[in-house]
């Protein structure tokens, strides 16, 4: 599995250890900035990892900045995105099983790397339902499509 990565500054590190941990877990990961502490702008980084997603350069994407809460609004503006800030194992699960989220993003501030590496973990390797929450998956779709064509 390809995944993008990206962070701000307040995630620089939790970045820079999740992509060595996913590395050595066997995973392509695209590192999408950014690649210091130095001071930058967070919706940066979350439309270059949303849209590798969206086109299908990667087939899952990972932010960090400071909360997760900036990242999860800017990288929901990219058609075909489902991003979410997610703080706890059990939402990570509901979140691909119930959502198909396709964008995970981490506050670095609120959480510690073995917390951060559990949720990754669990996000990673649980499957979307489908069944019934296929169709309220394609809801989503069809108002993010009436958003960008208004009629």
């Amino acid at each position: 599995m390809r995944i993008a990565l990206g962070s701000d500054h307040a995630g620089y590190g939790l970045k820079e250890k999740l992509k060595s941990y996913l590395v050595g877990r066997g995973y392509s990961v695209d590192d999408c900035g950014t690649n210091s502490t130095d001071s930058c702008d967070y919706p940066d980084f979350a439309h270059a990892v949303a849209t590798r997603v969206a086109d299908q350069r990667a087939e899952r994407g990972i932010l960090v900045c400071g909360s997760g809460i900036g990242m999860a609004i800017s990288a929901n503006k990219t058609p075909g995105v489902r991003a979410a800030n997610i703080t706890s194992e059990v939402e990570a699960q509901l979140s691909r099983e119930h959502n198909d989220l396709n964008v995970l993003a981490l506050g670095a501030r609120l959480l510690g790397e073995e917390q951060a590496r559990k949720i990754v973990d669990i996000w990673l390797a649980t499957p979307f339902a489908g069944g019934r929450h296929q169709r309220r998956v394609d809801k989503i779709t069809e108002l993010e499509k009436e958003a960008t064509n208004p009629v």
